[in-house]
C-alpha cells in the first residue's frame, strides 16, 4: 500500500476530530453570548458542521470499503471513525436540549464544563495527529492520560453541578430536568473524547 493511500486515513481522522472542536467552539462562542432567541440558526450553524463531519466519515468508509490493503485492522479504522464522529454528535445535542427546553439564561457552571470539553476536543486533535507515528510517538501516551483525566474532572463536576442544581433549584424542577438533560450531554462529550482515546490506546496496543 502507498504512502499517499496510509496518509489518507490519518488524515480523516485529524479532519473529523477537527470538526469536533469547530463545533465545541461555536457552542461556546453561542453560550456566552447567549440570545434564546437566535438558537434556532445557531442550532443550523452547528448541523452544518456535524453535517460536514459526516460528509468525511462516509468518505473514509467508501475508501475503506474498496480497499484490499489497510494500514491497520479495517475494523479499527471504522470504529476510530464512528468514535470520533460521535463526538461532534454529541456536542450538536448539548445546544438541541438548550433549544428544546426553551433556555433562557446558561448556568455559568454549563460554561465551566464546556471549558473541559473543548479541552477533550483540542487534545483529541493533538492525539490523532500522532496516530500515524504511533511507533515513535512519545506524546501520544502522555495525551492518552491528558484526556482520560479530563473526563475524570469532567465526571466531577456532572456531579457537583446536579448537587448545587438540586440545592438551588429545588422550588422549580422543570429546570431540574432540563439542566440535568444539558449537563449529561456535556459530560457524555467528554465520554466520547474519552472512547476515541481508549480505541486509539488499543489500536496501538495491537499494533506494536
Amino acid at each position: 500500500m502507498s504512502k499517499k493511500q496510509d496518509t489518507f486515513y490519518y488524515d480523516n481522522f485529524i479532519a473529523c476530530a477537527e470538526e469536533a472542536s469547530r463545533a465545541a467552539d461555536l457552542l461556546k462562542k453561542t453560550l456566552e453570548d447567549f440570545h434564546p432567541d437566535q438558537i434556532a440558526g445557531k442550532l443550523q450553524e452547528i448541523h452544518k458542521i456535524e453535517h460536514e463531519a459526516d460528509d468525511k466519515k462516509h468518505v473514509l468508509t467508501d475508501r475503506l470499503a474498496k480497499a484490499f490493503i489497510t494500514p491497520i485492522d479495517r475494523e479499527d479504522i471504522l470504529m476510530l471513525s464512528q468514535n470520533i464522529d460521535e463526538i461532534t454528535d454529541k456536542i450538536e445535542e448539548v445546544l438541541i436540549r438548550i433549544y428544546i427546553n426553551h433556555i433562557d439564561q446558561i448556568r455559568p457552571e454549563a460554561l465551566k464544563t464546556l471549558d473541559v470539553v473543548i479541552s477533550c476536543c483540542n487534545e483529541t486533535c493533538n492525539l490523532l495527529r500522532e496516530l500515524a507515528d504511533f511507533r515513535h510517538s512519545k506524546a501520544l501516551k502522555k495525551i492518552v492520560i491528558k484526556i482520560n483525566t479530563l473526563e475524570e474532572e469532567a465526571d466531577q463536576m456532572f456531579i457537583n453541578n446536579m448537587y448545587e442544581l438540586h440545592e438551588v433549584c429545588k422550588d422549580h424542577p422543570q429546570q431540574i430536568i432540563a439542566w440535568r438533560e444539558i449537563y449529561e450531554y456535556l459530560e457524555r462529550c467528554a465520554d466520547a473524547c474519552e472512547h476515541v482515546a481508549d480505541t486509539v490506546s488499543s489500536i496501538v496496543m495491537k499494533n506494536s
